[in-house]
């Protein structure tokens, strides 16, 4: 399982110019393949008299899912090398639709294929991206009277609280490195003179 992978913080659209053809890169984070073909779905909808909606999608922190469409364009011009650049990249969970508007000069296959995977690129670049870890999600369970000083002592450390729950005890949920359990539940146990609960849950991904 990766350790981490990047993605895009935010969907966005960039557009850029070649040869009088109009290229805009919509670029959008997909949890799910659904998400993926959804978001494609949208920007044919809005851009229904385009002369090519071509995209890529990588989902999957291995990127175990990946397909592409060249959308009309001559094959392997268009949604190929809009996938190979988002693998370059290590892009994961992400989508990329490149809508053509034709300029009337024709780009030929070399031109295309760097029109398309350099609109992805430039996207990229102008969008930002972010990198997302892979942690352990654990719940520390204290009373009352602790539970305000170990959230303190959490946060002050720039561990991520991700959720708290008030009832009998206090459950705070934090999501940690693999590395950094054993370290930390040694802090936890000093720093509560033993008094709190630790349980490890199952693994996330969150902002590095």
């Amino acid at each position: 399982m990766q350790d981490e992978y990047r993605t895009v913080a935010h969907a966005g659209v960039h557009e850029t110019e070649v040869n009088r053809s109009r290229f805009l890169c919509a670029l959008a984070p997909a949890a799910t393949e659904q998400e993926a073909q959804d978001f494609i779905a949208g920007i044919r909808k809005e851009h229904a008299d385009a002369t090519h909606n071509c995209y890529a999608y990588v989902v999957g922190a291995d990127a175990a899912i990946q397909k592409a469409s060249d959308d009309g364009e001559p094959g392997g011009t268009a949604g190929v090398p809009m996938l190979q650049m988002l693998l370059r990249r290590e892009m994961r969970y992400v989508v990329a639709v490149v809508t053509r508007y034709y300029g009337g000069v024709k780009l030929g296959a070399g031109g295309l294929i760097r029109a398309y995977g350099g609109a992805v690129g430039e996207a990229l670049d102008t969008l930002g991206t972010i990198t997302r870890r892979r942690f352990r999600l654990a719940t520390v369970t204290v009373d009352h009277q602790r539970a305000g000083k170990v959230q303190n002592d959490l946060r002050a450390t720039g561990r991520e609280v991700r959720n708290v729950t008030y009832a009998e005890s206090v459950t705070i949920e934090i999501g940690l490195p693999d590395a950094d359990v054993d370290a930390f539940r040694a802090w936890l146990a000093d720093a509560t003179a033993g008094a709190a609960g630790f349980e490890l849950g199952g693994e996330a991904y969150g902002d590095a």
